[in-house]
């Protein structure tokens, strides 16, 4: 472009009418001072422009931007203000897919993108790196210089009540996804664990609160154990009395002792000898105990700060609930002398996880 006098001198080249045979518009960007990524360009098309709009495409060096394809949870909505309709959708990303580039919702008028709002995901921590989306609100005040919204207008504020309503429903949707992969996890660490403690038990059946296990035969064996299953000591004479007489009287129905568990509570069961011990992880609040039980069953506090620090990594993750559910069991062999019970505690986990050579 050059001045001469007064006059601006505007170079352009006139083309002929059917130098092509549609209609449309082609902009040819020459002499930049900078160089330019396709895809940053293509980026802002995607924001500034209503590429979803029918009979409407942009072509960038004969390739055709097509809207962003995001894959993921899918929250769409549709709700009704005094002044429009809102719509949109909320995807909540896997966390190998989740960025914390471009934070936050896009907010479009007339399909185009004007501004990106949390819509109080500041609170959420790292996983709003997850949700990305659209709301789509034809009717918003936009300021002078196209970059936000006049904030104090009804019209905003009937956006906001709307919104308030999607995240509230987009959080729960997150937290559901969210502890399903850490059910998952728990459950894999809790099984590891449980049935390192079966082979330390089973290696030391002196220590089982539950009784001897299982005997390949009763002619064979060394030790104590052998002892037992030959004469029927005291011990195993007190069971088979039990038995008997539970089978002459009718039981009685006792009103079992559970605690109240979430909907995301993990339990799982092993069997030591002729009963077992039930093993819960759930959620019983922070300044809850570790871990506690009631007859045989363990429950372990998953929001205890020492837990979430344990459960980071795989190998302390079992590690720690071994510890947890060992402790347990070896204060219900004898609950009057801790000392001992945390001595057959040490025995069990060196046995748990001391391979052997």
């Amino acid at each position: 472009m050059a001045k001469g006098g007064d006059i601006w001198q505007l170079p352009f080249e006139r083309l002929d009418e059917g130098f092509r045979k549609q209609n449309g518009t082609t902009v040819v960007l020459i002499g930049l001072d900078r160089s330019f990524e396709p895809k940053d360009i293509e980026e802002k098309i995607i924001e500034g422009t209503p590429i979803k709009a029918p009979h409407f495409k942009v072509r960038i060096n004969n390739h055709t931007v097509t809207p962003r394809s995001l894959s993921g949870h899918r929250i769409p909505f549709l709700d009704g203000t005094p002044f429009g309709p809102v719509s949109g959708e909320v995807i909540i990303l896997s966390e190998t897919a989740s960025v914390a580039a471009d934070l936050g919702i896009e907010v479009k008028v007339k399909q185009v993108t004007v501004k990106r709002e949390l819509f109080g995901m500041e609170t959420w921590g790292k996983s709003m790196a997850r949700v990305k989306g659209e709301v789509n609100a034809d009717f918003l005040p936009i300021t002078s210089d196209r970059t936000g919204f006049i904030k104090d207008s009804p019209e905003h504020k009937a956006l906001l009540t709307v919104m308030d309503k999607v995240m509230h429903d987009v959080k729960i949707s997150l937290q559901k996804l969210v502890m399903k992969k850490e059910g998952k996890k728990v459950s894999r660490a809790l099984k590891d664990a449980l049935q390192r403690i079966y082979k330390a038990l089973a290696a030391n059946p002196d220590l089982s609160p539950f009784g001897a296990l299982p005997l390949g035969s009763e002619t064979k064996g060394i030790g104590d154990s052998a002892e037992i299953a030959k004469q029927r000591g005291q011990g195993q004479e007190v069971v088979l009395t039990q038995e008997e007489k539970a089978r002459k009287e009718k039981p009685k129905k006792k009103k079992p002792k559970v605690k109240r568990l979430t909907p995301n509570a993990i339990i799982k069961r092993i069997k030591f000898g002729e009963t077992g011990v039930s093993c819960v992880v759930d959620s019983f609040g922070e300044d809850g105990p570790e871990v506690f039980s009631e007859e045989t069953t363990i429950y372990i506090n998953r929001d205890h700060p020492l837990y979430k620090r344990e459960s980071t990594k795989i190998d302390t993750h079992t590690l720690n609930l071994a510890r947890l559910i060992t402790q347990e069991i070896a204060l219900m062999k004898d609950p009057r002398n801790p000392r001992q019970a945390f001595e057959r505690q040490s025995k069990l986990l060196k046995d748990a996880f001391i391979e052997t050579q």
